[in-house]
């Protein structure tokens, strides 16, 4: 497995993003990134210019979601939605074959269903999100965070590429139009069980991921085959790469694992923001690396349970089917047919 943690890590670094926008800071920071993303690949990052006065604001709206009734949660179930929008019970969502306990909301890029609905599978995933009745500033907060969030990870990336000696604009064909971006709400409830999975080892398919954590603890990134863990810092995203930065760089930089335990005795809370590439992009490019750092590149990652696709809208749904699987089920029994034979899922799993 590729490890881009080459040195022993116990703590993240912390990169403030408003140094790149100065002339007298802009270099250093720039290099500084440049090594944090090969070597680390997950990073604090402040000086992002989100308000504290906007953070308090969605942690607020994330735990007034998760303390209604279970039955208007329930309202807007992801079940009832083919584009895996919508809300997600305590162990509804599976990573790497397991239940995570958890439970969730997941908000994307607001756009109409296309129609007809035919062509490659994953053009499915564009639709409308599902949103509390009789809450209008539920919705308003959320689209809000999305915008906002969505400027700080462009303009993130468009650091980290000339990091990389590339032109800003060297992605653009991904993040033009409308991203295929994902936010999810998501609420830990307090299990008695120690070292129990919250959510599983993964890598994100996406981007970029900007997170939000709370005081409780629990997140961990894997470092020369142990997890440290990640504590929270005031106001400060947690970010990392995603596969499609891995296979743009050809394993250059690498989509490291990361996990949740479960809390024990504490509830937490988390506001996931993912970057993804617009649906149509098609393949991702290859970037044209330098050739000192073509040399360290060794390819992307080949995982018989997560292959890597270069196809942007294949590499994009391959997650949704294999952790969503009641949704997979109900609206893609083809593909969940193949799963059921590939794996040792079932139905109620």
């Amino acid at each position: 497995m590729n490890q881009p943690l080459q040195q022993s890590l116990t703590a993240l670094p912390i990169l403030n993003l408003s140094q790149f926008d100065q002339s007298s800071t802009q270099a250093d920071f720039l290099q500084r990134l440049a090594h944090i993303a090969k070597d680390i690949g997950f990073f604090y990052l402040t000086g992002h210019g989100i308000s504290a006065e906007k953070i308090l604001e969605i942690q607020r709206i994330t735990r007034q979601f998760f303390s209604l009734p279970q039955e208007q949660k329930d309202e807007i179930a992801m079940i009832h939605s083919p584009h895996f929008r919508g809300y997600s019970r305590v162990n509804a969502e599976v990573t790497r074959l397991q239940p995570d306990f958890r439970e969730q909301i997941d908000i994307g890029f607001e756009l109409a269903a296309l129609e007809p609905e035919t062509g490659p599978t994953w053009r499915r995933l564009q639709g409308p999100n599902q949103w509390p009745s009789n809450w209008p500033e539920f919705q308003r907060v959320v689209t809000a965070w999305q915008r906002d969030l969505r400027q700080v990870a462009i303009k993130l990336l468009k650091a980290l590429l000339l990091s990389l000696g590339q032109q800003d604009t060297a992605l653009d064909q991904l993040i033009t139009g409308s991203p295929h971006e994902l936010l999810k709400l998501i609420h830990y409830p307090p299990i008695d069980q120690m070292n129990h999975q919250g959510v599983g080892p993964h890598i994100d398919s996406n981007i970029l991921t900007l997170l939000l954590q709370d005081q409780i603890g629990g997140l961990q990134v894997l470092s020369q085959g142990k997890w440290i863990e990640v504590p929270f810092v005031e106001y400060a995203f947690v970010v990392n790469i995603g596969e499609v930065l891995e296979l743009a760089t050809n394993g250059y930089l690498i989509a490291n694992q990361h996990r949740v335990i479960s809390p024990t005795n504490a509830e937490r809370y988390s506001v996931a923001y993912f970057l993804s590439p617009n649906l149509f992009a098609g393949e991702i490019p290859l970037l044209n690396l330098a050739d000192n750092l073509k040399a360290l590149a060794q390819g992307p990652e080949t995982d018989p349970l997560n292959p890597l696709l270069r196809n942007v809208g294949e590499n994009c749904i391959k997650g949704r089917l294999r952790s969503h699987l009641d949704v997979t089920e109900k609206y893609y029994p083809a593909q969940f047919k193949q799963l059921k034979q590939s794996t040792t899922i079932s139905s109620k799993s």
